[in-house]
Order: structure tokens, then sequence, then C-alpha cells
């Protein structure tokens, strides 16, 4: 009972293993989609988000290095842009501009 059984020695040659041949689609892709526009059937296909614009990208160098975030909506945010374009300045130093007009305005 010190030996073991070799699982492999009925085996005289290996199997062999082979891919299976691509079934061909019976019905071209093409009628498929023009029955299903003629019938209304509709796509399973995600329509196309629309496309957002861009802005340009902003790179200045100032050395700032902290970041705070702030939660805004959608109209703020475009104010924000628009105010630094105008002011060819980058988002850090408006902010910094609006800071210093409030503590004028305060005292």
């Amino acid at each position: 009972m010190n030996e073991r059984v070799n699982p492999f020695a009925s085996l005289t040659e290996p199997p062999v293993f082979t891919t299976k041949p691509k079934a061909e689609k019976p019905v071209e892709e093409e009628t498929i989609a023009k029955l299903s526009e003629q019938n209304n059937f509709p796509s399973r296909q995600a329509s196309k988000p629309a496309k957002v614009e861009r802005r340009k990208m902003r790179v200045y160098r100032t050395g700032r290095n902290q970041q705070f975030n702030a939660k805004m909506t959608a109209e703020t945010v475009a104010r924000i842009y628009k105010l630094a374009d105008e002011k060819k300045v980058p988002l850090g130093e408006l902010v910094k501009l609006a800071i210093d007009a409030l503590e004028r305005e305060g005292a």
C-alpha cells in the first residue's frame, strides 16, 4: 500500500481539444434592422448622450497649492467661470478678489 496509483496509466494518447466553428447567422443584421424600423420596435442600444460643452483649460502657475471645494448650482458655477474669463484671472485669484471686496464692504 505504499505505492500510489497512477491515474493516467490507462491513457495512451492525450485527448485533442479543438474549438467549435462559429455558427453563421441565418439572417443579415441589415434585414433585421430594417424590419425593426418598419414595425416600430425600440432599439436596445442606449441613445447617445447630449454633447456637453467643455470649458477651455485654464493653466496658471500661481504657487497656490491648497484646495477648496464647495457645492454650487450650475448657474453659480457658470457665473464664476464667466467672471474669471472676463477678468482673465485664475479661479483662486477671483475668490481672493471677492473676499477682499466683501471685507472692504463690511468695514
